[in-house]
């Protein structure tokens, strides 16, 4: 054999292994079990792609990898292991021809905060009893203590939550500790007393430590483990924005007495985005942060006067990734949350029997939410219907002739997952490009039962946005359920507000970053104003 020869063998032997190795999938964990233990006991790893056998592929555990003497099991679904005698809580990861697995938390029971007694000192919230000490994603949980307050007010349970990269300490009771704040969103505040609560296991808790936040303080933690979900969900790929925003106004005609009331958006709260930062406001609001806008008044205007309200935020946002076992998803129509997001509404009208019609000619048989939804999904991104340009016709006319917008496809996405009895609700905020450039989006989400909200984004799906704001090559497959974190939110469902004076005139504004139905409210002898909202201007990407 000639020297050239071998040569060529090599290098074909290379590249196959090379090329092989690159089309290879990365490893996912989908559950371990348990999620709390002690160390020394065998703990379960479930997912995919782990490989038929372990060769030189490994587990970690808080960045310790077991001796190989510790694997019991090892196959492309399931990994059996006894956990290191010398380590503590920390984030599990599987090693696959050097691609790692998104992470799962362990928990060492040894550091579990311990149940607090009668005895605690001090006059901020104490939380004695968590009951049941399980559940899933929306299960009912109550929480006995002492000093929670008469009435919630701005207070607040926070469950432990966690990024790709961040890890919860439990007994850290600092500022610092990752948390998921119950949601109203979810109906998730039922009944709050002094000595009782009851609240709703949040979107995007883990198994971790419970507080009760008031303004007096912080209580010590109580573990709550959360079980039973039919998948996984991960947050990653952090960005934060700098953001500014407001409303000019000139008044053209006015006498006193007189007032402007301006319902200014604020960016959601979520499992998915947090406010980490207020940078500055004009003035400050009337009534803050109620429903998710803050309310601004302006008193006794004069003819001739300019009036200028300005925020300015930094929000955190994270991609949301999530692996569904569909056949494990399941129905409950008894929960709360159903009842509130399959109801029909002007926006949503999920009882019309055109739309109705449609939707089950779109699922056909087929009785699991999850794929309902997902066929959804595809019959919307798949016929080449939603367009960049908006579309001024009805929800019903836009769904006949199948010509959509972003706006248009997520509502009707919505109206025919609820007339399915699929809890969803739109979502409303800006894209954002690389040049921080902003665009009004609108995109959704589903609920799934013990996971909870699951993205979709048909325009992006369908790639119906300018070339700068696509930022992926698979968006027809990445978009069902996963959703990147180029955009920021500003409402999540619809913010139905109130008016402040009956003889008030309302001034409401379609297809806005938030879908809330007043923005603006005169009353007295404001005869005659012009107001002019500012797009949101990102100042800063970090």
């Amino acid at each position: 054999m000639t020297r050239s020869l071998k040569a060529t063998i090599l290098l074909s032997l290379f590249a196959s292994l090379f090329f092989a190795s690159c089309l290879s999938k990365s490893p996912r964990i989908e559950s371990i079990d348990p999620r709390i233990g002690s160390l020394g006991e065998v703990l379960t790893i479930r997912g995919q792609h782990f490989g038929k056998e372990r060769g030189e592929n490994y587990v970690t555990i808080g960045g310790i990898i077991p001796t190989a003497s510790a694997y019991i099991q090892w196959q492309d679904d399931l990994i059996a292991l006894r956990t290191p005698d010398f380590g503590d809580s920390g984030l599990v990861y599987v090693h696959v021809n050097g691609k790692r697995s998104n992470a799962s938390l362990f928990t060492n029971r040894s550091v579990m905060p311990q149940r607090i007694t009668d005895t605690q000192t001090g006059s901020g919230p104490a939380l004695s009893s968590l009951a049941p000490v399980s559940g899933r994603i929306g299960s009912l949980v109550t929480l006995q203590g002492s000093s929670f307050g008469a009435a919630r007010d701005k207070s607040k349970v926070l469950f432990s939550w966690n990024s790709e990269n961040s890890l919860n300490a439990l007994g850290d009771t600092s500022q610092s500790l990752k948390t998921v704040e119950v949601s109203d969103t979810e109906l998730g505040y039922e009944y709050w007393s002094d000595r009782e609560i009851r609240i709703r296991v949040p979107d995007g808790a883990i198994s971790g430590a419970v507080q009760v936040v008031t303004d007096q303080g912080t209580s010590m933690p109580l573990f709550f483990d959360v079980v039973d979900k039919p998948g996984s969900k991960m947050f990653k790929d952090k960005k934060s924005y700098a953001i500014s925003y407001g409303v000019d106004v000139k008044i053209q005609k006015a006498a006193v007495p007189n007032a402007l009331y301006l319902w200014i958006p604020i960016p959601t709260i979520s499992a998915q985005q947090r406010i980490s930062q207020q940078l500055a406001r004009s003035i400050d609001p009337f009534v803050e942060n109620y429903l998710g806008s803050s309310l601004f008044q302006i008193k006794d205007l004069q003819t001739g006067t300019n009036n200028t309200i300005t925020v300015s935020y930094v929000v955190d946002v994270y991609a949301v990734e999530t692996s569904v076992r569909a056949q494990s998803v399941v129905r409950n129509t008894n929960a709360p949350i159903h009842s509130l997001y399959t109801q029909s509404s002007s926006l949503i009208p999920s009882d019309n029997q055109e739309i109705q019609k449609k939707a089950n000619a779109v699922v056909g048989k087929e009785q699991n939410p999850y794929i309902q939804a997902q066929r959804i999904y595809e019959w919307l991104t798949a016929q080449g219907g939603i367009r960049q340009e908006p579309v001024q016709t009805s929800l019903i006319e836009a769904m006949k002739k199948q010509v959509l917008d972003a706006y248009t496809a997520s509502l009707l996405f919505c109206a025919m997952a609820r007339s399915l009895n699929i809890p969803a609700i739109p979502d409303a905020g800006v894209l954002v490009n690389k040049s921080r450039e902003t665009r009004k989006h609108y995109w959704a989400e589903f609920w799934v039962d013990g996971l909870g909200w699951i993205p979709v984004d048909p325009a992006m799906g369908a790639s119906a946005v300018p070339e700068s704001f696509v930022f992926r090559s698979d968006a027809a497959s990445y978009y069902f359920g996963n959703v990147d974190s180029q955009r920021i939110s500003f409402s999540r469902g619809i913010i139905n507000l109130s008016s402040m004076d009956p003889k008030g005139k309302i001034v409401q504004r379609d297809r806005e970053y938030a879908l809330q139905n007043i923005w603006e409210e005169s009353t007295g002898t404001l005869e005659s104003y012009s107001s002019l909202w500012s797009d949101v201007l990102v100042t800063g990407v970090y």
